[in-house]
């Protein structure tokens, strides 16, 4: 086997924390080799070591055989390495033409520049099959299209060894399939893939090897056709692991929250939630299902009080709210609390303390001080919430953004659920967590029901969706197209109201 990459005897030391221990792995030319692990295992930590953030304390990284020193993300560029984040690094003002560009200008006057790479962009495009418009903006283009426009820059830069971290944490099942096509084209041209993933299923499906860490170490390697999700889940927390929630039946008590015909436009005055109503009783989770951009994310913006409300009316707990002057410190204070489903935008402040993102909208309570905060009352609470979650690296005065993605979502839900929520509003509650943080949060929201709260999912994991609601709504083009029961529903019939077809109605 001829071997892409190899780490030999790599270890990563941020101050006392061994956050990469003795790690060999072997990647063979060639070949889609997913790495799998629990949130802070150190998969991105040995990834930024490949492509150049970190430099190892110690140990060596060969690339085609040739021990290579990679200082930079120009020097891993230089040995075709290519990274494309789970957090695009686009410039959103720019067009496609320009980001591709960036670095790569061909000299002072940019014309010539600009017509040599359009022309390589669209031969790339007609090559891999990533037709993109060069002279689109990024912030008009989806996340789908956005990754695109990653892949490309990387590729056009010419990268033969290809990163992705988390590449559908974003993604629509349509734009997932679609990558997965455009994956399995660059190995069968040659090019080496590696994945970070905690979708199993997607590793079952894509992966030729995978790799499992554990506690910064190399706990397993496997060829993806000898194994199974079971045994990778064993693998990457120590101990089995059961996704199969087992719900007992719903009691579900009084209405807590009463929707009717919410209206609400986007920026543009684009409708986004076309008279939408619903019901939320007490002991209950709701799931709200849709192919994402169908308008779940401004409903859950609208009813924790961060987006504007055109027209209709919303109870709650028996109380009329004024829909034109709520605002998400009433909302909280009436007991309704919202885990946003994009956690760096809506959900911390990245360069905060941990402890400040863990109090962010609660920083008023006198628990944390009277005018002044007490620092160590802060840092104390969650101390104690990083126990009960798991966070890791159990450091409350990190700094947020130094916090896998996955520990980063145990932070904002750590805050919203401790809380007591009479209502709890909750969006993509395990994007980018690992099956041993997917197995607690299921269970957590299934005990909060059974305490009698009251709780509105929102999940583009179909799986998700069907394992804990006790009923559930599905969105299409802003409006409910069907309800169903969650005992054992129909997934064809599901994906048939996801695309705005009711076949019970018809």
């Amino acid at each position: 086997m001829q071997s892409a990459i190899e780490f030999v005897g790599i270890n990563k030391f941020f101050g006392s924390v061994h956050a990469n221990c003795d790690i060999h792995l072997n990647v063979a030319t060639g070949s889609i080799h997913g790495i799998v692990g629990e949130n802070g295992a150190g998969k991105s930590t040995l990834m930024s070591i490949l492509y150049g953030y970190y430099e190892a304390t110690s140990g060596t990284i060969r690339i085609n055989g040739h021990n290579a020193r990679i200082t930079s993300p120009s020097a891993a560029i230089q040995l075709g390495i290519g990274m494309v984040h789970q957090h695009f690094m686009l410039i959103e003002t720019f067009t496609v033409l320009e980001n591709i560009l960036l670095g790569a200008e061909g000299g002072y006057l940019l014309a010539k520049g600009r017509k040599d790479m359009r022309a390589k962009l669209r031969h790339f495009g007609e090559r891999y099959g990533l037709i993109v418009d060069p002279d689109a903006r990024i912030a008009d283009l989806g996340v789908g299209m956005r990754q695109r426009v990653e892949i490309l820059k990387a590729l056009m830069r010419g990268a033969n060894i290809l990163i992705l971290d988390e590449p559908t944490a974003v993604l629509t099942p349509d734009e997932a399939d679609g990558l997965f096509i455009m994956l399995r084209r660059l190995r069968d041209e040659g090019k080496t893939i590696l994945i970070i993933t905690h979708k199993l299923r997607e590793i079952m499906d894509l992966t030729d090897h995978v790799s499992v860490m554990r506690h910064g170490r190399m706990v397993g390697q496997f060829l993806t056709a000898q194994t199974c999700m079971d045994e990778l889940a064993k693998a990457m927390v120590g101990r089995k692991i059961d996704l199969n929630s087992q719900k007992s039946p719903a009691r579900p008590g009084p209405v807590m929250l009463d929707v009717r015909d919410l209206v609400v436009r986007d920026a543009k005055g684009t409708i986004r939630v076309d008279h939408v109503s619903l019901t939320l009783h007490a002991g209950e989770i709701v799931g709200l299902a849709g192919v994402a951009g169908n308008g779940q994310s401004e409903l859950l913006q609208a009813l924790a009080g961060m987006r504007a409300i055109e027209s209709g009316s919303l109870i709650l707990e028996d109380e009329v709210q004024n829909i034109y002057h709520i605002n998400p410190r009433q909302m909280r204070r009436a007991g309704l609390m919202h885990v946003p489903e994009d956690r760096h935008h809506h959900g911390l402040v990245m360069n905060f303390d941990a402890c400040e993102s863990a109090i962010l909208g609660f920083h008023h309570d006198e628990t944390y001080g009277r005018g002044l905060l007490d620092r160590s009352a802060v840092k104390s609470a969650l101390a104690i919430e990083m126990e009960t979650y798991d966070i890791r690296p159990r450091n409350p005065r990190l700094s947020t953004k130094s916090f896998s993605g996955g520990n980063q979502q145990k932070i904002v839900l750590s805050r919203e659920i401790e809380r007591e929520p009479k209502i709890l509003l909750i969006g993509q509650p395990t994007r980018g967590v690992d099956v041993g943080a997917i197995e607690f949060i299921h269970n957590r929201l299934l005990k909060l029901r059974d305490e009698g709260k009251a709780i509105l999912l929102v999940s583009v994991e179909l799986d998700e969706i069907i394992a804990l609601s006790d009923r559930i709504l599905v969105m299409c083009d802003g409006k409910i197209t069907g309800e169903r029961g969650g005992l054992d529903p129909d997934i064809k019939d599901l994906g048939l109201l996801m695309g705005g077809v009711d076949e019970k109605v018809a």
